[in-house]
């Protein structure tokens, strides 16, 4: 398999709550606290009804969970033909595989299980030996199985109910059918044991709900919703004799049983259908979910015995159309959705999500009891939105465009909530503004400082707002910015100039306080501009261009520094890194790029199955997180580079790039990581040599503690002087000689060659060279300097010191030494290697033996060598800082 991404790992997704497989609640008698089960696709999660706090999420399936059932040990999921049996929400016990179809129905049964499959084939399994102890066959033309139920005080009874509208009551430990009933010429959906014996509530696709007596084969009573399809049912056991009823519109009725009326109603309790339904044992609550992602607790204390919500917990009922971080610290993400809402999620807990509600021409009529599921106040969904830290606690701090809309919509973050300000300019307000108008905006920027929006349309027209008090202050352009659609603003961190950018293939530079009509600047671009995205802390800008091309640009100096040519569909967004070192870029081709931009490279890229609609970098650089068509959540991914070594290289912009998986729920990484190692072995880390090239000067990459300070060792020395004077040591036996050094040590190496009859150890000359001394003497038939710099190299400045001082004859050297070590500086300077060390030894030597190389005519004749190589490397280095200084004056000045 190809390789993923370099640098984002998948980590986890946010957002999801719940889907189209009904929820379930199981009672855990240590907790003294029910808990609530909902399937997500691939896995499921627990909570707690107490705070509904996310308590646990299971391991992974294959595919998608089919079904879910539970009793007070397990949790079984049904994923394609196998059945998983789960403990504490996240240990797998069971796994029972011997379905050739896919399961659709469970029902726990003591110590066994009965499964149904798509064939309606019937398989009853031995929980703890997950062997089947009995097999059901129908036929799907005569009788195709939709639900089941076990009658309360049936024993070894099971009912099923079929999609021909007739049920059958089977004896599963004989294996023999006891009754057949007719049924009601509809297809069955649900079947729900009545608080009554002997009475199970039946649910028909004609919305038809009838409390039939299975003892007598009686109908006791029935009723009808008027919405269709009856999805979930459930009764009420806390003394009170009410049926609630589900529906696929999303309204659910309870019904007084006792007067055979409907005793109340709650219209849109789902913006879709209400699958899952459970009235808690003995409790005035009832709990909902349904596929539009949302989990909701309602509470019967109405005056007129209604219900109303208690708790939620929910996500987004349809894909996610933009994402942005919000904060300095990371931890949420503001999103947008078709459903007109804009929500916050929470990176680190899932109890910190909120809702700021859905966009509405009118919030408080809005709010009114009794609306229908349309509602013609609520406003298309957003599509772009913008937002500040600064000023968020005072006035709002969210502005939004809606799609086709001209009014631009205002929110508060702190108030979590939809602000009461709608921002229109004077030409656009005698126009409706409930129906998509012939101007809309089409983006928009709020100024770092939190006072002010500007706006541009599609007219071409850009206005600038005050967001606190909505009223307009300034337009740019005579009368307007642009001759098309303004696709890109940006304001930059002192409010000093205004970039605009249209369809018109121009960038245009605006003073902020426009007193002219004329733009300061204007660069003309090769193809019309699709959208802007700036750095908040640089000066950078990026332009994505609809040829499908980015190029950064420079405020500062108004010029193109970079372009990235790669993909091959319609850009959709793009975000910097916080250090503004990488952009990151998706389209509509489902790939995600990562452009290097000191280098112009592409370093990373992955495609995904769904293209990325929208994505965004996290402050801290530890996260990125992104936006898929279709997809309801929001996905985080990791980066590898905060945590491990990434070795990044310059790709190919027409290499296909790797496609990888979107994050799932659970955040257990263990087979990416084995997938990561496999993958740096193949790969080994790249390591820079040594030298590039010979004709450049290279340093040595030491830390400049152990160089800088050569020169002023002397007065380090004097300030670092301790208050006692250091303790002689011990003498040493006369007869055994010493190496010349820091530290006290014996010098032995002769000592196996003396004549072991004599005591005396006679050196082989009179010079007291030190170890660093002897190294140089031995170069002088060889002119081989390698060992003496990797020598000097592991000294420290102190030890440097001593050495070099040690080379004059009156400190045990000669001059063919300090000969030696003229020669082997010149060597270094002419390798172009460690050039900073060259220069700081040579000046430390020159300063310790000055009178002596005055002296010495060797000494004194061999300077000009030094000279001539020390000039040829530093006019070189002189010539390059002087034209880069001269550059970067030259661009300051434009």
């Amino acid at each position: 398999m190809p390789p993923g991404s370099k640098i984002f790992l998948p980590n986890r997704s946010l957002g999801y709550v719940s889907n189209h497989i009904p929820l379930q609640v199981r009672y855990i008698k240590s907790r003294k606290e029910n808990l609530i089960v909902t399937c997500v696709g691939k896995a499921f999660h627990t909570y707690g009804i107490s705070h509904f706090g996310l308590l646990s999420v299971s391991g992974l399936h294959p595919l998608d969970i089919t079904c879910m059932t539970s009793d007070a040990y397990h949790v079984y999921t049904a994923c394609d033909t196998t059945v998983y049996a789960w403990r504490r929400g996240t240990e797998l016990k069971h796994t029972y595989n011997a379905h050739k179809n896919s399961v659709h129905l469970m029902l726990p049964f003591g110590v066994h299980l009965i499964t149904v499959d798509q064939e309606s084939n019937v398989k009853i399994w031995d929980i703890k030996d997950e062997s089947v102890f009995l097999e059901l066959t129908f036929t799907n033309e005569t009788f195709q199985i939709t639900t089941t139920l076990h009658p309360s005080t049936y024993i070894n009874k099971i009912l099923f109910g079929s999609e021909q509208g007739n049920m059958q009551l089977w004896n599963i430990n004989t294996a023999k059918l006891i009754y057949m009933f007719k049924g009601w010429g509809a297809a069955i959906t649900c079947l729900e044991q009545a608080p009554a014996l002997d009475v199970a509530a039946v649910g028909l696709c004609t919305g038809k709900i009838i409390l039939h007596n299975l003892k007598f084969d009686e109908t006791i009573m029935e009723f009808t919703q008027d919405w269709g399809v009856v999805t979930s049912i459930s009764f009420r056991t806390d003394g009170h004799p009410i049926m609630a009823t589900g529906s696929a519109t999303g309204h659910i009725v309870f019904w007084n049983l006792e007067e055979r009326r409907v005793a109340s109603q709650l219209m849109c309790a789902h913006d879709g259908a209400v699958t899952g339904m459970v009235c808690l044992p003995n409790e005035p609550l009832v709990v909902t979910s349904s596929p539009d992602n949302t989990l909701k607790l309602w509470i019967f204390d109405m005056t007129d015995g209604g219900a109303r919500l208690l708790r939620i917990r929910e996500g987004h009922s349809v894909a996610p159309l933009h994402i942005r971080f919000h904060g300095a610290n990371g931890h949420n993400i503001i999103s947008t959705a078709g459903d007109s809402s804009l929500r916050i999620f929470n990176t680190q807990t899932e109890q910190f999500n909120k809702s700021l509600g859905k966009a509405s021409y009118n919030r408080k009529i809005s709010k009114k009891k009794n609306r229908t599921t349309y509602d013609p106040l609520k406003m298309p969904p957003v599509i772009q939105f913008t937002s500040e830290v600064t000023r968020e606690k005072e006035w709002d701090n969210i502005a939004a465009i809606h799609s086709g809309l001209s009014v631009v919509t205002t929110w508060s973050y702190h108030k979590l909530k939809m602000g009461e300000l709608k921002l229109l300019p004077e030409r656009l307000q005698g126009k409706k503004t409930t129906k998509p108008a012939t101007v809309s905006a089409t983006s928009l920027f709020l100024t770092h400082c939190g006072n002010f929006v500007v706006i541009g349309y599609s007219d071409g027209y850009t206005d600038r707002f005050n967001i606190q008090s909505g009223l307009w202050r300034d337009s740019y352009g005579d009368p307007k910015a642009h001759e098309n659609a303004v696709r890109g603003i940006v304001v930059d961190n002192l409010n000093q100039i205004v970039i605009t950018g249209g369809s018109d293939a121009k960038i245009k530079y605006w003073k902020f306080k426009n007193k002219g009509s004329r733009p300061l600047t204007i660069s003309a671009v090769d193809e019309p501009i699709s959208f802007f995205r700036t750095h908040h802390d640089s000066s950078m800008l990026a332009v994505a261009l609809e040829d499908f091309s980015i190029i950064i640009v420079d405020i500062d100096t108004r010029i193109i520094v970079r372009k990235f040519e790669g993909h091959t569909a319609q850009l959709t967004d793009a975000t910097f890194s916080p250090d503004s070192r990488w952009l990151i870029s998706s389209a509509m081709d489902r790939s995600i790029r990562v452009w290097d931009i000191p280098s112009a490279q592409l370093v990373d890229q992955f495609q995904t199955d769904s293209a990325c609609i929208s994505l965004s970098m996290s402050p801290t650089g530890e996260a990125l997180a992104t936006a898929h068509v279709d997809y309801l959540g929001i996905f985080l991914w990791s980066n590898r580079t905060l945590y491990s070594n990434v070795t990044l290289k310059a790709l190919s912009a027409t290499e296909e790039p790797p496609t990888v998986v979107l994050p799932e729920i659970s955040s257990d990484s263990s087979e990416n990581t084995e997938e990561l190692k496999e993958e740096e072995e193949e790969e080994p880390e790249f390591i820079s040599p040594e030298q590039i090239n010979c004709e450049l000067i290279t340093l040595s990459g030491l830390t400049s503690s152990r160089w800088v300070n050569l020169l002023n060792i002397d007065i380090i020395k004097k300030r670092n002087k301790p208050k006692e004077p250091p303790k002689a040591p011990k003498a040493a036996p006369f007869f055994l000689p010493t190496i010349p050094s820091l530290s006290f040590q014996f010098d032995l190496k002769d000592t196996e060659n003396t004549n072991r009859e004599s005591k005396l150890l006679i050196p082989k000359n009179l010079l007291n060279l030190s170890a660093f001394g002897k190294l140089l003497d031995e170069t002088t038939s060889s002119n081989d300097f390698s060992l003496v710099i990797e020598k000097l190299k592991s000294y420290n400045p102190s030890v440097i010191e001593f050495e070099l001082k040690s080379l004059d004859p009156d400190g045990g050297g000669s001059v063919v030494v300090m000969l030696q070590f003229l020669k082997c500086i010149e060597f270094m300077l002419k390798s172009n290697q460690d050039f900073e060390l060259a220069e700081a030894y040579l000046g430390v030597f020159l300063k310790a033996h000055g009178k002596i190389i005055a002296t010495e005519e060797k000494l004194r004749s061999y300077l000009p060598n030094l000279q001539n190589s020390h000039s040829a490397s530093w006019n070189r280095i002189q010539k390059k800082i002087l034209y880069n200084l001269c550059v970067v004056q030259n661009l300051k000045n434009l």
